[in-house]
């Protein structure tokens, strides 16, 4: 995507931007470049004596946590004045990730999901995976949802909050497994809905167990499920909603 197209992306949907670590870690806290003698500076007494964290030596301060995969946060803004554009124009992709410090960096600087408007969805995929049925990589998969109508009783930040760090923090599935793809959120007037697609539709036992941990990690009770369906059950129906092939 051109620079000038995510420049606009992040415009549509970023409130306000904070200062970056640059600008908050000055000149008066960078180390000295002609260090004294003697000076601790990340030396092995600094951490024989105290556990230390990123944030006890300024030194530290920009050290970044990396995530085993890249991911790329896309927006699809709602269409306004009874336009009849296709979906695919509505999405745009935002921006790229790597890191703990970047992830909460971009959450803490969007708008959320209860912020946004009616007819609009994040989505979070791993990069060069487009939140689409059609991708190649999504094409024989498939989705869990869970959709919520009585949009009183949720805390839809909370719920999605949840499902991103189980994303990026790779808890939803074993090691190995490589089924997940992205997670959605979906605001409607109606409802709300969250999603994890997955690369496949037919390795059941490893997509049940997918669906259990997504059930656990909403912290649903037992009266209320989560439900499959693939990809290409939905393109034949014509919905986003086919007929679930399982349930948890």
């Amino acid at each position: 995507m051109a620079e000038t197209e995510s420049a606009t992306a992040v415009a549509e949907i970023v409130n306000e931007k904070e200062p970056t670590l640059a600008e908050v870690v000055t000149d008066e806290t960078a180390p000295a470049e002609d260090t004294p003698v003697g000076a601790e500076t990340k030396s092995e007494a600094f951490y024989e004596n105290k556990t230390s964290t990123v944030f006890d030596s300024t030194i530290d301060f920009t050290v970044k946590h990396p995530l085993r995969h890249t991911w790329t946060l896309w927006y699809t803004k709602p269409q306004h004045g009874g336009s009849k554009s296709d979906w695919g124009d509505q999405l745009k992709e935002v921006i790229n990730f790597d890191s703990v410090e970047e992830f909460w960096g971009i959450y803490n600087n969007i708008p959320k999901a209860s912020e946004l408007p009616q007819k609009s969805d994040y989505h979070l995929f791993k990069k060069a995976v487009r939140p689409e049925w059609e991708d190649v990589q999504n094409e024989n998969g498939g989705k869990w949802a869970y959709q919520c109508r009585d949009k009183r009783q949720v805390d839809i930040d909370d719920l999605w909050l949840n499902t991103l760090l189980g994303a990026v923090g790779e808890t939803l599935e074993d090691e190995g497994e490589n089924e997940i793809m992205g997670v959605v959120v979906t605001i409607r007037k109606a409802h709300y809905r969250i999603s994890i697609w997955t690369r496949t539709a037919n390795n059941e036992k490893a997509l049940l167990a997918i669906g259990r941990r997504f059930k656990e990690l909403l912290k649903l009770p037992p009266s209320e499920q989560v439900d499959f369906s693939s990809h290409k059950d939905a393109a034949t129906s014509g919905s986003s909603r086919a007929k679930p092939r399982f349930s948890a």
